[in-house]
């Protein structure tokens, strides 16, 4: 991972879009600051495309998509996007999957869900799991107290065993059924809300996260930002970004916003 300040200004002059992850990433222990809030709005106003590409549940995405200064949010680990048409005064809710799938997939989930809380001592299912449509969220650090990772990692094979795809955020371990990410609905949003081919235009896209689950988009996105406390899991992810910012969650973020900004 290089500094931020090694960004080229060149490419940051050239940058369209900014994905970016929410936990942790636009926030500090848990709030949204002011200054990360402004950022988006910073971004937005000079013409670029900002969306959200989070674990956080449908009934949170709903309100964020409604009410932040962004063009979408692409939800539960690439399970749906969500974007709001200020003309029409529409949602648009785009799924991966429908909605017979969505609920068979969790009846399954709720058999993982039972084997997780009777094996793994001290975590809990997640406070937003009510507002979730595709995946199941077991908190072992937001609401609970910090678990080990030998704990984190038996989460993540209780998931796996029973088929089901398992990623690991700065929070929570999200699993669901389906074989979808991050990436993939991204890329989906980009062509039919953006008009904008990430696979030929990556070079004009920075995705800022922070933790494992946002690997594929690290590993996708040449000029991928990290904040700072995404060195907490080095050597743990199976990508890393380029650049990473000097400062921790939101105040990182806003870093990063205020280089591309500055070279505009």
């Amino acid at each position: 991972m290089h500094p931020l300040n090694a960004f080229p200004p060149e490419i940051a002059r050239r940058i369209t879009c900014v994905f970016t992850d929410i936990d942790d990433t636009l926030t500090n222990d848990g709030r949204l600051p002011a200054n990360a809030y402004a950022a988006l709005e910073a971004l937005q106003k000079t013409g670029i495309h900002v969306a959200q590409i989070t674990g956080r549940p449908a009934g949170w995405c709903d309100m964020i998509a409604r009410m932040w200064p962004i063009a979408g949010v692409v939800g539960e680990n690439g399970a749906f996007y969500f974007s709001y048409d200020d003309a029409s005064k529409k949602m648009l809710r785009v799924y991966e999957m429908d909605v017979a799938t969505r609920a068979a997939n969790q009846q399954k989930l709720a058999h993982i869900q039972a084997r997780v809380l009777a094996e793994v001592a001290g975590c809990a299912v997640s406070a937003d799991q009510p507002y979730r449509e595709a995946d199941l969220a077991i908190d072992f650090c937001e609401d609970v107290a910090p678990l080990p990772e030998a704990s984190v990692q038996q989460i993540v094979d209780i998931f796996e065993a029973e088929g089901a795809v398992a990623k690991v955020s700065s929070i929570h371990v999200n699993g669901w059924y389906g074989r979808y990410d991050k990436l993939s609905m991204s890329r989906r949003f980009a062509a039919e809300r953006l008009g904008l081919d990430i696979e030929s235009e990556r070079s004009r896209v920075v995705f800022c996260g922070d933790s494992p689950n946002d690997s594929p988009m690290f590993a996708y996105f040449p000029y991928a930002c990290g904040v700072a406390n995404v060195a907490d899991f080095s050597g743990k992810m199976a990508a890393e970004p380029a650049f990473i910012a000097p400062s921790r969650g939101g105040d990182g973020f806003v870093e990063i916003a205020e280089m591309l900004l500055s070279n505009r």
